[in-house]
């Protein structure tokens, strides 16, 4: 059974901020799905990170576990933790280009209190666009 998982976290330090930074983090999770078969949507917008994973739920709980003890984020929230009939992610690690833009269209002005609810529709937005 597939599950789906969008958490929330805050950045430290150049997390998110920098190119590099986020190029490389892009390439290692980008390998790491592949070999664990999940599809993932990563969102950096000042100092904040929402990203959703999709994919078996062992697989899943062991991504959890690293992040929980990686130390380029703090303040990790899980905003939704559901069973899922379908993946809505196609790419191993996808990053959304424009995070202010698909904000703005649900009237939000930052990831720090994005609801699940909010998280879900930035998902369909995402993948609509």
């Amino acid at each position: 059974m597939l599950h789906r998982v969008i958490y929330a976290s805050e950045a430290v330090g150049a997390t998110g901020a920098s190119t590099l930074s986020i190029a490389q983090i892009l390439g290692v999770s980008e390998r790491n799905n592949r070999r664990d078969h999940l599809t993932s949507c990563v969102m950096f917008h000042q100092g904040h990170i929402l990203q959703a994973v999709e994919g078996g739920r062992a697989d899943i709980d062991r991504l959890v576990r690293r992040l929980l003890d990686d130390p380029r984020h703090t303040g990790f929230r899980v905003l939704v933790d559901t069973p899922i009939i379908a993946r809505r992610i196609d790419e191993p690690m996808g990053l959304c280009a424009d995070p202010a833009a698909l904000l703005n269209r649900l009237g939000l002005n930052c990831l720090s209190r994005v609801t699940a609810r909010e998280a879900e529709v930035l998902m369909d937005i995402r993948k609509a666009a």
